[in-house]
């Protein structure tokens, strides 16, 4: 067994096998001749990947193949040990267990620091809770509310009090906006890929989606000037920036001539800009340029995770705010006064800012995991993005790539869950996030480069 002063070194046998391979045969190895003992901590990746001189992902390939045989598991921020007698089993059934790459969560970061940040924050709520168990104010009490204007001010963007609704998630806020600005028949535009949300909710109040075709940069400027003389649209759903699923954040420019078209027909903006914050360069929010007309919302989904359900609306006028609040009251009643206090607290004490920090610093590492490991395929993401719209080549088909790793035990989202109109295009979304390790989500990429690679299985009817 290694001492605890000296690290263990593998020894990689010239097997011929990958460089992967050869790491789980030297861990098995050293578990069968007594130079591992059970439960002892192997190095951390990077350390070892330097003192191998091998890259990141073979490292993390490595240790993933050993958990798939059962050698080893890992423990969430303590790293990974070897397995104790009879536990092998189990380990291997949980390391089989699938990779969920659909919903677009961020990384859960496993900093001890904010971790004890936000235990703070739960504590500085007080011992009497009683007053946030009762009926509040709709639309945030006037901390809350103060807490929301400075967290918009990160963005920048300058509102204030008497303009902004705290609300209990995103999907009640544009359920509302939706609700008062159309009705049953109503065209609204959006992007030609966008948010499946706005296409359930859309469903349900009986309005009519049609997409603004985009590329590269954003929406098209005259595409959207031609659909509003046509259509007469009632608003415009747009989520500008690293939009979900294309990962395309429209440009400086486009942005300006949008605001120019919007402005000449009169037409609401929606700015959903749910991960307007997580680049560290950002073009101005669309409610910057047009505060008269834009309901700008944004939540903490993206940055601090989904549990929280907690959004900010910001309004084009005071005087919307009580017409706005009477449909949310009728849906919703109130956001948790709890949860609210709890998202005002941690924004006005810098723990949502930590949050968002380590959610875009992981974000970027997953990135370099997807840019090392994905060479050559055809995708856009940004580095600091936690979604990748991967295009299939040729001989795949979206949906025959998509039933080909759920086999595998991974899975995505095709295109046609957020295509608009039209044929949806041969493409998948992957999110990079949620609680999957990096090192989970090293393995369930090189699953997908490895697939791409072999696109002979689709056309031979494989599935």
């Amino acid at each position: 067994m290694t001492s605890s002063q000296e690290a263990w070194r593998p020894v990689l046998k010239n097997s011929g096998q990958p460089v992967y391979i050869r790491i789980a045969d030297a861990i098995g190895d050293d578990i069968l001749a007594g130079r591992l003992g059970v439960g002892e901590r192997l190095p951390p990746l990077r350390d070892l990947a330097e003192t191998l001189q091998l890259n990141y992902a073979t490292v993390s390939r490595g240790y993933g193949e050993a958990q798939r045989r059962g050698l080893i598991y890992s423990r969430v921020g303590q790293g990974s040990f070897v397995c104790r007698p009879g536990r092998a089993s189990r380990r291997s059934a949980s390391a089989d267990r699938a990779v969920d790459m659909t919903m677009n969560l961020p990384p859960e970061p496993r900093d001890p620091l904010l971790r004890e940040r936000m235990e703070a924050g739960l504590r500085a709520l007080g011992p009497d809770l009683q007053p946030l168990m009762r009926y509040q104010e709709f639309g945030g009490s006037m901390e809350d509310r103060e807490a929301a204007v400075a967290w918009l001010e990160r963005r920048p963007l300058t509102v204030s009090e008497d303009r902004v609704l705290v609300c209990p998630g995103v999907q009640s806020a544009l359920l509302a906006v939706l609700g008062n600005l159309a009705r049953p028949g109503d065209v609204v535009l959006c992007e030609a890929l966008t948010y499946p949300g706005l296409r359930a909710i859309a469903g349900q109040l009986g309005l009519r989606l049609v997409g603004v075709p985009l590329d590269d940069d954003g929406i098209d400027p005259d595409a959207l000037a031609k659909l509003c003389a046509e259509h007469h649209p009632k608003a415009l759903y747009c989520n500008p920036v690293l939009l979900n699923p294309a990962a395309v954040t429209l440009s400086d420019e486009r942005r300006h001539r949008v605001v120019q078209i919007a402005r000449r027909h009169n037409l609401p903006i929606i700015e959903d800009d749910a991960y307007g914050l997580l680049p560290s360069h950002r073009p101005p929010a669309l409610a910057a340029l047009a505060p008269e007309l834009t309901y700008y919302l944004c939540g903490f989904s993206k940055s601090l995770g989904a549990g929280l359900r907690i959004a900010y609306l910001a309004l084009p006028s005071a005087r919307l705010r009580s017409r706005l609040a009477v449909t949310l009251r009728a849906t919703t009643v109130m956001a948790s006064p709890i949860t609210a206090a709890l998202a005002s607290c941690w924004v006005q004490d810098g723990t949502a800012d930590l949050a968002l920090t380590l959610t875009r610093r992981e974000s970027q590492a997953r990135q370099e995991l997807v840019a090392e490991i994905l060479t050559g395929a055809d995708y856009r993401s940004h580095p600091e993005a936690f979604h990748v719209w991967l295009r299939m080549p040729p001989a795949w088909s979206r949906v025959a790539f998509a039933a080909r790793l759920r086999a595998q035990g991974i899975n995505v989202v095709v295109s046609d869950a957020f295509a608009v109109n039209g044929k949806p295009p041969e493409a998948v979304r992957l999110c990079l996030g949620g609680p999957a390790s990096r090192q989970d989500l090293g393995q369930a990429l090189h699953v997908i480069a490895d697939a791409l690679q072999q696109p002979g299985a689709a056309s031979a009817g494989f599935f």
